[in-house]
């Protein structure tokens, strides 16, 4: 059986790391799931690490950057900023959320994970399935 391609979104990370209860453990899920491919990027990679490391904060910036270590990552494209700028006019998109949901659809990903809200336009998108960490059981 192939494995679910999961992208996430930099909040995911950051939920796992803050040890918030219940989001943490969901985030946690994601992210250890052995059946998973999870799908990162350098748009990823900038919300979460620079500042752990300019803040000093070593164990963080570790525990990030094992997560990139064993994902696979989605490199930018004109083809990204490209369909990123098409969806975020579409559906009324942030920035990065469009950055983020452009890398999803590039890697072929089966979902793209979030600790949003469900309501949020990212869950507008109709192109890929959009989860999120507050809908999923613990």
């Amino acid at each position: 059986m192939a494995k679910l391609r999961t992208a996430i979104d930099a909040n995911v990370l950051i939920a796992a790391w803050s040890g918030n209860r219940v989001l943490y453990q969901r985030a946690l899920q994601i992210l250890e799931d052995s059946e998973r491919v999870l799908i990162v990027s350098d748009a990823l990679w900038l919300e979460t690490v620079p500042k752990a490391i300019y803040m000093a904060q070593a164990a963080e910036s570790a525990f990030y950057q094992s997560v990139f270590a064993r994902a696979e990552c989605q490199a930018w494209s004109p083809s990204i900023v490209s369909t990123a700028k098409r969806l975020a006019q579409k559906y009324g998109l942030a920035a990065m959320d469009a950055v983020h949901i452009s890398v999803a659809l590039a890697a072929q990903a089966d979902e793209f994970v979030s600790s949003e809200k469900p309501g949020k336009p990212m869950f507008r998108v109709k192109e890929i399935d959009t989860v999120s960490l507050r809908s999923l059981s613990a």
